[in-house]
């Protein structure tokens, strides 16, 4: 078994622990477990030759996201944020532990990091590609969940932010998704 293979497996054991179970293809997978197997397959058909940094990276994008709840923090705008800010970081740590344990270079380490904190986005190749899977990933599985609790005004308004961070590549591939009929219409609303 190669470092890679080693790293994606480790993580894969930590994200099996979530108590949160989705359904998929008739069988109940924890949450965070099937987020990062979704991330890895769109990176993969996204940006096939992807360094194994941005492997690893996409694959730790929500390590045990689930030991940090939205709830914890105050439900207004700047509480989101420091939670979103609170997890790049618990994530870049758990991930990097990991890698030191299997014994993986500082520089690899420090690039993992660098990625899952997405730092630079637009002028970093790789966080770009990165925040590209995001966005797909989000789009095609979650987007549906999310626009059915809110009003149509934010739907539109996280569409339109959402395409902002993406490259157009990003883009181009957004459109090819095979999203619902509800998605699709509001994705034109907001590009319209």
């Amino acid at each position: 078994m190669t470092l890679l293979e080693q790293a994606i497996e480790a993580i894969d054991t930590k994200n099996s622990k979530d108590p949160n179970l989705e359904q998929s293809e008739g069988t109940m997978v924890p949450k965070e477990l099937l987020y990062s197997q979704r991330m890895t397959a769109h990176l993969l058909a996204f940006e096939p030759e992807a360094s194994e940094e941005l492997q690893v990276a996409a694959r730790a994008q929500h390590i045990c996201r689930w030991k940090s709840p939205r709830e914890d923090y105050p439900m207004d705008r700047i509480g989101y944020l420091k939670w979103r800010e609170d997890l790049k970081k618990m994530h870049a740590k758990l991930t990097a532990e990991i890698l030191e344990d299997l014994g993986f270079e500082k520089e690899f380490i420090d690039r993992v990091q660098f990625l899952i904190k997405k730092k630079l986005i637009k002028k970093d190749d790789g966080s770009q590609t990165l925040e590209d899977v995001i966005c797909l990933v989000f789009l095609q599985y979650y987007f549906e969940d999310f626009a059915a609790k809110h009003k149509e005004g934010k739907v539109i308004d996280i569409i339109q932010k959402t395409w902002a961070k993406m490259s157009q590549k990003g883009q181009a591939a957004a459109l090819k998704l095979p999203l619902g009929k509800t998605t699709l219409e509001l994705v034109g609303k907001a590009l319209a």
